[in-house]
């Protein structure tokens, strides 16, 4: 029996929407606890082709999330280790791994020939990068968060609305799974639905879940969900990143990293500063020079940003370094 029966008998499918799924390349970013169920499902259904972006290693404290990895895969690439248990899947998918992270210089050769983009990275510095690479080369993107008991998945960019339609600014604070924790089920619930979601997408069924926000929140076990079809895009978009090698000579740098984050700053002719540092008073850049604000997550420059903006009018960008 065709190993695909079960889902071609469905109407919403068929022989047709099997060759879609077949046709089609998609990349997906972070190779972690959103992943695992996406990318199983995803090679379980027959895509085509599969190009897996993530550049850390599989580590034991991600185990109980990161369901598509044993003991075995410790230390190992994540993006290489998912691929060669992918190959034992399902051998009529093609994953290509990539070690290594997406940053604003690499997106765009990344998204050359690709159909769908799926956002499991789960850091708002790259859902942005993915957000505005996407809406600007017209390609739907399935961005997805999970924190402790809630998360959430939407269908962005392609015929819908951006990230930053619905997601303008970002929060005062940022948690991680490191520091707030996580139950892998969570996890699991918000992976499922980007697969569900990237079925429909690439097998056009209706109606389509780009536009659609769906929320999970397993305290209560409530799932809530809502359109944004018509949401606005920012005439003028905040604060768009930058990578490390795009940094110019002419720039006023700032890093927001202490000398024990980053003993090296972004640049050699970068400012070491606080965000409470940037205010009416505080540092400014020269006019018409670039304000290049960088850290770890891009969180602390996103507020040493808008905190300089109330005073100063000129470009300003962001760089996400994590601990480079």
């Amino acid at each position: 029996m065709n190993r695909y029966a079960r889902q071609m008998i469905l109407p919403e499918l068929g022989g047709v929407g099997q060759k879609a799924l077949r046709a089609a390349h998609i990349l997906v970013i972070g190779a972690g606890g959103l992943a695992s169920p996406v990318l199983q499902y995803l090679v379980g259904a027959g895509v085509g082709q599969i190009t897996l972006v993530d550049g850390d290693c599989v580590e034991v404290c991600n185990l109980h999330r990161q369901t598509l990895f044993n003991h075995t895969c410790i230390g190992q690439p994540k993006a290489q280790a998912a691929a060669r248990i992918l190959a034992g899947l399902n051998p009529d998918c093609t994953v290509i791994p990539i070690t290594g992270i997406l940053d604003p210089e690499n997106v765009g050769g990344l998204l050359k020939d690709i159909d769908l983009v799926l956002d499991c990275a789960d850091s708002f510095a790259t859902s942005y990068i993915l957000s505005d690479a996407c809406f600007d080369q017209n390609i739907p993107l399935i961005s997805a968060s999970a924190l402790g008991l809630t998360g959430y998945v939407g269908g962005f960019c392609g015929t819908a609305p951006s990230l930053r339609a619905v997601f303008p600014d970002l929060p005062n604070r940022a948690a991680s799974c490191a520091s707030a924790g996580v139950l892998g089920p969570v996890v699991g619930v918000i992976g499922a639905m980007q697969a569900q979601m990237a079925l429909a997408i690439l097998t056009g069924m209706s109606p389509s879940p780009l536009g659609q926000m769906v929320q999970f929140d397993g305290h209560d076990f409530r799932t809530t969900s809502f359109r944004f079809d018509l949401a606005p895009e920012p005439q003028n978009p905040t604060f768009r990143f930058i990578a490390k090698s795009q940094i110019r000579a002419s720039d006023f740098v700032v890093e927001l990293r202490d000398n024990t984050e980053a003993p090296t700053p972004a640049a050699p002719h970068a400012q070491r500063h606080t965000v409470d540092a940037f205010g009416a008073t505080g540092p400014k850049p020269a006019h018409q020079t670039r304000a290049v604000f960088c850290c770890k997550s891009g969180l602390r420059a996103w507020q040493a940003a808008t905190r300089i903006q109330h005073h100063w009018d000129g470009q300003i960008v962001l760089a996400a370094l994590g601990n480079t």
